[in-house]
């Protein structure tokens, strides 16, 4: 135990007060203060979290003297874990083991009762005082038996350290813990490795989600200890300064792994002083206030937050290069030194050993620049190798400096280069292994500046460099047989594409000039045209990645905000695409780039409303955009196509015009021919007594789950079936609203729960239909407002509250563009809003990005026609901002 100094206070003063655990509590709370005061005065948190261990030295051994004695000869209190690192942050666990003599477990003899007793007192004392321990209370026999069984208790085992009570038992444990007992250093590296690629898994395999744990996220202090771990389990090693005695590391690369560790200490040090607990997320409240007190200021605070995370990014991208090299590194020279190794020549440059390709020498490099995209390539054409030597990777990262101007001119690098994206496989696995080791970064400048960097959003979860290398892997799923199931008419299309590595030039592309200050697509196109030409990409294709980036968005933005039921949009998209090859392109790059951006964005309603756009712009370039499909011509081939469908289930001609003549043409532009129908089955069958109905299918042929309301018009349908879905956490993606000539509503609404999955449960549908009836019934008993939590994220990115109106280019409805914060109940406001001021609903399409609801409303005023009077969208607007909130 620490020997108190002149400035401690006299514990045994304190142990022997009345008021012992007040003045115990005053005395941690003290020096918790002091601690923070010097960490916001600069002290480096690598002192700090010292000095708390040193202090918790002396409190523990103080209190245990107090409760056990000198006599207690027969236990020791051993710190383990963190804390036996003597790495105490202000809120990590104490982790304690008290260790026991053989004698002194299991009530051995009836005087031991007195140890359990004091231990009982030692362990209330301390909680009483709010430390909290972690403790476990064992013998050598229980340590060492736990310790063959679990990993987790031999690793806390091999950081122990005495605090008190009997050396003896101490030495005799550590002995019996040693690599010549139990788990060898060869079975602790590959337990390790396991561990880490499982921990690795559960974070999705990537560092760069946007609210990271900075302890056990890829490239997080995790890292680092794995790899104190592994040496100390081999050479009995003190600390990472080890690493260089036994030549694992390089001063340079020493400086880097210590200044990454520094970096991420401060970092845990303030989250724990901001919280006031022991917090490892990265948590979006704390992104902004973290930023300020790392020195990031602009006067765009979510700039200063992405600069923030950049840095944050940048070090965990290098810390899990450094954990990837020295764990192969050490797996190389130590666990495999004395195996007879398998060399394999391979060209000039490089040779195979044991699968894994190496340098024939140190200068290969600075004698062949070009090999650092060969390396790549031969990877890929040698599938039986597993990577690269670590040695060599520590080459390729010492000789980046290589790859400059003349380098990136220089036609043969462009070749390599080019030769890397066309080949058959291994596309996706070597462009990964080039960003992570800074290939990729000094090849191509403008991606350099979107490595780590993010988007301080709920939309973007990645930052852009891993976002893009998720694009591209998707793209290659494209490609693959054994990815058909997901996504089959992407890998039909993709069998037609005749240069795929446009298609992978342009999802590197495009968003390669996010943060550039521009438009990131125009910036991006530009870049991606200078790219093309340096490469030797013919004028053709070069305009067609061009456009692709230019356009990247375009797709999903119109099958998410436009109609695309009407013949007018199709005809505008299709005129926009030019060619059926531009739209194979579009879409799978469409595609690629939605399920890279979120994993949570994806879902079967999007997955069908692209293949929709899809298929219905490929019939408009087969027809011949010359002759683009008129309304008339739309109304009249769903209706016959309904009619068939209607007169196989057996309803007769008669009872289908009963139906049809209450609904006017622009029913028949909006519907699928299959939507028709089940309504049609629906109302024919139904009796004044079935009123409100209300159906659902679960599975519409837009991927979504269909809800048909047929009911008398009247006020605030919409906002009030609307707050019902919310309320039952339903995500609404499109609302279609009919009112027939007879005075009925026909609502129908595409929705999926709020996790996009379908809605398969029968309880839950009865139940959904059930809850909207009866709102229908007896509205006024129906609150409106929604009473659901707001999700945490939400407050932390809200959206200025903006109205648009357009124009409908056949001036049938006005077009309300609304932009504000996603909230619960926010379409029932707008509902409520629309009623107010005499506003008819006929189509919405519903948009949520992050935080960001972008939804488009096609109204009219009460009497049918767009609002042409600027005091209508006025006093519109002002209802709805009035409703929503400015934000």
């Amino acid at each position: 135990m620490k020997t108190a100094d002149s400035n401690s206070p006299d514990y045994n003063g304190i142990l022997s007060s009345a008021e012992h655990i007040r003045s115990l509590r005053e005395h941690i709370q003290q020096h918790n203060e002091e601690l923070t005061g010097r960490f916001h005065a600069g002290i480096p948190a690598a002192d700090l979290i010292r000095a708390r261990s040193d202090f918790m030295d002396e409190l523990l051994g103080a209190c245990w003297n107090h409760f056990l004695g000198p006599e207690a000869q027969q236990l020791a209190l051993v710190a383990v874990g963190g804390y036996g690192r003597r790495e105490l942050h202000p809120y990590s666990d104490i982790d304690l083991l008290i260790l026991l003599d053989a004698h002194c477990s299991s009530g051995a003899r009836a005087e031991d009762s007195a140890y359990r007793q004091s231990l009982a007192e030692f362990f209330n004392l301390l909680w009483d005082i709010g430390l909290k321990p972690a403790h476990s209370v064992r013998t050598i026999d229980e340590c060492v038996e736990q310790a063959r069984q679990d990993l987790t208790v031999i690793t806390n085992l091999m950081e122990c350290r005495l605090l008190d009570g009997s050396p003896a038992l101490f030495k005799e444990l550590w002995a019996r813990i040693g690599p010549e007992h139990l788990w060898s250093s060869r079975e602790f590296f590959e337990a390790k490795m396991a561990e880490q690629a499982a921990r690795y898994a559960k974070y999705h395999d990537t560092a760069y989600n946007l609210e990271p744990n900075i302890k056990e996220g890829p490239g997080g202090l995790r890292d680092i200890q794995i790899i104190g771990w592994i040496i100390k389990r081999h050479y009995n090693a003190s600390n990472l300064n080890d690493l260089l005695l036994h030549g694992w590391l390089t001063e340079a690369e020493h400086g880097e792994l210590m200044q990454a560790q520094h970096f991420l200490w401060q970092l845990r040090f303030a989250l724990h002083t901001l919280t006031g607990r022991c917090e490892d997320r990265l948590l979006f409240e704390y992104q902004k206030e973290l930023a300020r007190k790392f020195g990031y200021q602009d006067p765009n605070v979510n700039q200063a937050v992405e600069q923030f995370m950049q840095r944050y990014f940048r070090t965990v991208m290098g810390l899990e290069r450094l954990n990837e090299m020295l764990l192969q590194l050490f797996k190389e020279a130590a666990l495999h030194r004395d195996e007879d190794a398998v060399i394999l020549p391979i060209n000039k440059n490089f040779q195979a050993v044991n699968n894994y390709i190496e340098a024939l020498h140190p200068n290969v490099f600075r004698e062949q620049p070009l090999a650092l995209l060969q390396i790549f390539l031969l990877l890929q054409q040698n599938s039986g190798l597993l990577g690269i030597r670590a040695a060599t990777i520590r080459l390729i990262r010492q000789h980046l400096y290589l790859i400059d101007e003349g380098f990136r001119s220089n036609p043969e690098a462009c070749r390599l280069f080019m030769e890397i994206l066309r080949q058959p496989g291994g596309i996706t696995h070597q462009l990964r292994r080039m960003n992570r080791y800074g290939i990729l970064a000094a090849y191509l400048p403008a991606f350099g500046h979107v490595v780590g960097r993010m988007q301080y959003d709920l939309f973007h979860v990645y930052t852009v460099d891993e976002h893009t290398l998720f694009v591209v892997r998707n793209l290659r799923r494209f490609a693959l047989e054994k990815h058909k199931a997901e996504h089959p008419l992407c890998t039909e299309i993709f069998q037609i594409i005749e240069k795929p590595e446009l298609l992978y030039i342009a999802g590197l592309m495009h968003d390669i000039a996010k943060g550039s200050g521009g438009d990131h697509s125009t910036v991006g196109a530009r870049i991606a045209g200078d790219f093309c030409q340096r490469h030797g990409i013919n004028r053709r294709d070069t305009d067609l990645v061009k456009w692709l980036v230019q356009n990247h968005l375009l797709m999903s933005m119109t099958a998410q905000r436009k109609d695309i039921s009407d013949p007018d949009v199709i005809h505008e998209f299709a005129t926009a695409i030019g060619n059926q090859e531009t739209l194979n392109y579009l879409y799978l790059l469409t595609v690629a780039d939605i399920r890279a951006t979120n994993p949570n964005l994806w879902n079967s309603w999007k997955d069908a409303l692209l293949k929709e756009l899809y298929l219905t712009t490929r019939w408009a370039f087969r027809r011949g955009l010359a002759k683009p499909l008129e309304q008339q011509e739309k109304i009249n081939e769903v209706k016959s196509e309904s009619l068939a469908l209607l007169r196989r289930l057996g309803i007769s001609d008669r009872t289908i015009e009963n139906v049809w003549q209450m609904v006017n043409d622009e029913y028949f532009l909006r519907y699928l021919a299959e939507e028709i129908a089940w309504h049609t089955v629906a109302i024919s069958a139904c009796k004044p007594g079935d009123l409100p109905l209300v159906l659902l299918r679960p599975v519409s042929q837009r991927g979504s789950a269909e809800i048909f309301l047929y009911a008398k018009d009247q006020d605030f349908i919409f906002a009030y079936s609307t707050a019902v879905l919310d309320q039952l956490g339903l995500t609404v993606f499109d609302a279609k609203i009919i009112t027939s000539a007879d005075g009925y509503v026909l609502n129908s609404y595409h929705v999926l729960e709020q996790t996009g999955e379908p809605i398969n449960d029968h309880l839950r549908q009865a139940q959904i239909c059930s809850r909207l009836r009866a709102c229908l019934q007896h509205p006024s008993c129906t609150p409106l407002r929604v009473h659901r939590r707001e999700p945490r994220e939400i407050r932390h990115f809200t959206v200025p509250t903006q109205i648009y109106f357009h124009d409908d280019p056949q001036n049938r409805y006005s077009i309300l563009e609304l932009v504000t914060t996603d909230r619960p109940g926010l379409l029932s406001k707008v509902g409520q809003a629309f009623r107010q001021c005499d506003i008819r609903l006929y189509n919405a399409k519903i948009s949520t990005i992050g935080s960001r609801a972008e939804d488009i409303f096609y109204i009219t005023d009460h009497q049918d026609r767009p609002l042409d009077i600027d005091l209508q969208k006025r006093r519109l607007s002002e209802a709805i901002i009035t409703l929503v909130g400015p934000s």
